[in-house]
C-alpha cells in the first residue's frame, strides 16, 4: 500500500543514493541504481557464466542461447523474445499512438517512448551519472553504451558468422552487412547502393556539391558536420581518442584504431 501511494499518488522519494544524491520512491530501485557504482552483477547466465547488472538483461541474453521467441505478431507472424518487443512492433501495423505529449501534442506508441521524449526534448533532464567519469545521460541505454565503450571490456553482441564481439548492437548490425552484402542506403540521384548511411551522404555531395558546414578559423567548407569536426582539431590540437594500452592520444578514431592494430596487436 505504501509503495503504491509513493509511486502513483505522491512525490515522496525517501531513498537517496549516497553517491549522486538521486532519490527513489522504492528501496528496490535504489538497489538497482547502486549497482552502477559498485559494479555488482548478480545475475549469471547458466549457459556461459556471463554476469549482468539487471535480470532483464540476463533474460534477454538467454534468448541467444535458446533461440526462444514465444511472442508472435498476429498481423505478420514475426516472432519476438519479449512481450515488450511485440507490443512495440504492433504499433507499426496499427499506427495507433495513444500516448500524447502535453507539451507538443506528438503521439507515441508506448508510454516509455513518451517519457523518454519528455526527458530529452522538453526538460533536458540527465539523471543517470557515470560512476567512472561523472558524465550524465538521459537514457539508461546511452549510459550502458558509454560504460561498455569507455570503461569496461564488456562486448555482449557476437557475430554468428565469425564470432567477432561488439560493445553495441548497432555496431554488430553494421558488421553483419559485411557478411550479408546488404547495402540498404541508396543514392536518389544515380541508384548506387551503400553499406553505411555516412558513405551515401558523402556520395550525395558529389551530385549536389552542397557544403553547408564552414570552418570558423579558415573558412574551409565541408559537406558533413563530422568532417568539419575532424578538421577543427587541426586548429585546436584536440586529441580526444586515447589508447588504453599506451595512453597515446589521437585526433580521429580511425587513426587510433589503426594504431592499436599495428602497434599492439601486430
Amino acid at each position: 500500500m505504501k509503495r503504491h501511494l509513493r509511486i502513483l499518488h505522491t512525490d515522496e522519494k525517501p531513498f537517496t543514493c549516497s553517491h549522486c544524491e538521486k532519490k527513489f520512491a522504492n528501496k528496490s530501485d535504489l538497489i538497482y541504481h547502486l549497482r552502477l557504482y559498485t559494479g555488482e552483477k548478480p545475475f549469471i547466465c547458466s549457459y556461459c557464466g556471463k554476469k549482468f547488472l539487471y535480470n532483464s538483461d540476463m533474460k534477454r541474453h538467454l534468448k541467444r542461447h535458446t533461440g526462444e521467441k514465444p511472442f508472435t505478431c498476429s498481423h505478420c507472424g514475426k516472432k519476438f523474445g519479449e512481450n515488450s518487443g511485440l507490443k512495440r512492433h504492433l504499433g507499426s501495423h496499427t499506427a495507433e499512438k495513444p500516448f500524447k505529449c502535453d507539451l507538443c501534442e506528438k503521439g507515441f506508441v508506448n508510454k516509455r517512448t513518451l517519457t523518454r521524449h519528455i526527458k530529452i526534448i522538453h526538460t533536458g533532464e540527465k539523471p543517470l551519472v557515470c560512476c567512472f567519469c561523472g558524465k550524465k545521460f538521459s537514457r539508461q541505454t546511452n549510459l550502458k553504451r558509454h560504460l561498455r565503450n569507455l570503461h569496461t571490456d564488456e562486448k555482449p553482441f557476437t557475430c554468428s558468422h565469425c564470432e567477432k564481439k561488439f560493445a553495441n548492437k548497432s555496431d554488430l548490425v553494421y558488421h553483419l552487412r559485411i557478411h550479408t552484402g546488404e547495402k540498404p542506403f541508396i543514392c536518389s540521384y544515380c541508384g548506387k547502393k551503400f553499406l553505411y548511411n555516412s558513405e551515401m551522404k558523402r556520395h550525395l555531395m558529389r551530385h549536389t556539391d552542397e557544403k553547408p558546414f564552414t570552418c570558423s578559423h579558415c573558412g574551409k567548407k565541408f559537406g558533413l558536420n563530422s568532417d568539419l569536426k575532424r578538421h577543427l582539431r587541426s586548429h585546436t590540437g584536440e586529441k580526444p581518442f586515447k589508447c588504453d594500452l599506451c595512453e597515446k592520444d589521437f585526433a580521429v578514431k580511425r587513426t587510433l584504431t589503426r594504431h592499436i592494430k599495428i602497434t599492439h596487436t601486430g
